[in-house]
């Protein structure tokens, strides 16, 4: 059991072991217990006990990362507020897709971060925009993410809206929330989802809609063993992902890869990789989420395999936003064609079908 002070959720922290982690060592025992709480990874945990941040039931300074903990003993994390991030503007080039007075609009490549972050300080998204917008980026977002109203991962490509005045900021921050945003992405993934599907009919949260869509609701939460991934979790958050194939590769009873169009009702962590694995049906290169897959070579020539395996990024791209101007109140629709990178692959899958027929 977690208890947050009232306010920001800043210090102090207390957890109170329950029975499921009675007998774990106390860090990992408290970093089982705090998943949900951003920046308390088991690294972390251990590095307050070592600064003598932590303190059990009677207020004792607890030193011993190691120890066993028992059912309902309570530990205090006395946390540090995070050290402010100034980043500085960097000649980085930009495609910008639309910009006026209050927002911008990206196609952001992948492999760049959007905000900095310790161990990503520079080269980032926001770096650019300083550059580029000077002083009209929106400071709602703080010193950390000027502007920043959503974002999309490191290796995801694709469109991306950042506010450039305070109204802006406000009024794109409500659609979001709201749900009242268009995103669209495009997908590479391994199989293909399919109503004839039984597995797949069978998956606790999927369902099947009009025109081929696959509709996924389930839950999303960090996992518990490893704070760089979401997993699928009955006490997550709630996410709704649609998908489905619009181009499928390999004999068309059992495709071995898919082109997926998929649309977010929620715009949770990770939410079309993990919704994507949580179906089956896995992200081509997703370094997270994805595995290899051995590929029968009467169906892919050896070289396509190795173009697929090899492929070093998650295949997804945020390839259309919409949504209603926060200020003047313009429907505004922006489309972004794949990159060269996802290109190439498609093309590759492509002209091996024809090649195989």
């Amino acid at each position: 059991m977690v208890n947050l002070p009232d306010g920001n959720g800043d210090a102090p922290v207390e957890i109170t072991i329950t029975y499921d982690e009675a007998g774990q060592r106390l860090d990992k025992a408290l970093a089982l217990l705090a998943v949900d709480i951003p920046g308390l990874s088991r690294s972390r945990i251990a590095q307050l006990i070592a600064d003598g941040a932590v303190t059990g039931d009677m207020g004792e300074t607890v030193t011993e990362t190691k120890r066993k903990v028992k059912v309902g003993e309570t530990f205090t994390l006395d946390i540090p507020p995070p050290q402010p991030i100034d980043p500085q503007p960097e000649n980085i080039p930009l495609t910008v897709i639309f910009e006026d007075a209050d927002l911008i609009v990206i196609d952001k490549p992948a492999g760049m971060v959007v905000h900095p972050a310790p161990g990503a300080v520079t080269g980032t998204l926001v770096n650019a925009l300083l550059h580029h917008c000077g002083d009209s980026l929106s400071g709602i977002g703080g010193a950390l993410r000027p502007g920043i109203v959503h974002r999309i991962d490191k290796l995801t490509s694709g469109l991306l809206v950042v506010a450039k005045s305070d109204a802006a900021h406000s009024g794109l921050s409500a659609l979001f929330a709201a749900h009242d945003i268009e995103r669209r992405y495009l997908a590479l993934a391994w199989s293909a989802p399919s109503r004839a599907d039984p597995r797949l009919a069978g998956i606790t949260g999927v369902s099947f809609e009009p025109g081929g869509w696959v509709r996924i609701e389930a839950a999303i939460a960090r996992h518990p063993n490893d704070r760089k991934r979401m997993a699928v979790a009955a006490h997550g958050r709630h996410a709704v992902t649609r998908l489905r194939a619009i181009e499928t590769f390999g004999p068309p009873e059992k495709p071995f890869a898919s082109l997926l169009e998929c649309r977010l009702e929620t715009g949770r962590t990770h939410q079309i990789r993990v919704h994507a694995t949580y179906a089956g049906h896995a992200l081509i290169g997703d370094p997270a989420y994805g595995r290899p897959r051995v590929l029968s070579e009467k169906l892919v020539a050896a070289e396509v395999s190795a173009a697929l395996h090899a492929f070093p990024r998650q295949a997804l791209h945020a390839a259309t936003l919409g949504f209603c101007h926060p200020v003047t109140g313009q429907t505004l629709a922006f489309e972004a064609p794949p990159p060269q990178d996802l290109h190439e692959i498609i093309a590759i899958l492509q002209r091996n079908d024809h090649e195989m027929r």
